[in-house]
């Protein structure tokens, strides 16, 4: 897990960025703790019945220069960014986040990254079914309301993460989730419902 990315995807995550962060040895220490969660074991589980076997060399631990936690790359696996990550709880919630990303490209085998609808998709459900806009988050990150703040959360994050997909502009991102939001926010598989 140590090595040094050599993918282009690898690469764009990474970089010399000076983050207060984990070593990437210490973040692989806590890939292995999260693998033993229950919410990863239940994905995991899920994956290999749809077919797509997920091993531990799926997850890499690597310096990042953004400010993302992680990413999916369906040919590099789950990347967790150390110098990102402080506590095992945002280890595991990257992994988690990145996992339903693995999971939505294991089951749908036409799902189009550059497509914005299909992107928009994923993310909604990550992010709904991850925890990423659970109260106590949103608390931390100062942005919690009373009412509706979870959605609120989930649209919030979910143009994020559109805004750095290069064939979705900002209207375009904001439409595709408008279109697909009720589906793909009602979509909890593999849940019963969402955790």
């Amino acid at each position: 897990m140590a090595e040094k990315p050599t993918s282009e995807t690898a690469q764009k995550f990474s970089s010399t960025f000076k983050g207060k962060g984990k070593t990437v040895e210490e973040c692989e220490d806590m890939i292995r703790r999260s693998l033993r969660t229950p919410t990863v074991k239940f994905l995991r589980e899920h994956m290999d019945k749809a077919g797509c076997h997920v091993g531990d060399n799926f997850f890499k631990a690597i310096k990042c220069d953004d400010i993302k936690g992680g990413g999916y790359s369906p040919r590099e696996g789950v990347l967790v960014c150390s110098n990102r990550m402080t506590i095992q709880n945002e280890v595991d919630q990257v992994i988690i986040h990145e996992l339903i990303h693995a999971y939505d490209q294991c089951r749908a085998a036409n799902l189009d990254w550059a497509n914005c609808a299909h992107h928009a998709c994923s993310e909604i459900r990550a992010s709904h079914l991850s925890g990423d806009c659970h109260y106590k988050r949103e608390l931390l990150r100062g942005s919690m309301k009373i009412r509706g703040h979870e959605q609120e959360c989930v649209r919030r994050r979910v143009m994020k993460s559109l805004a750095n997909n290069p064939c979705c502009s900002e209207d375009a991102a904001k439409d595709a989730m408008e279109a697909v939001w009720d589906v793909c926010y009602n979509d909890t598989k593999p849940f019963d419902r969402a955790p």
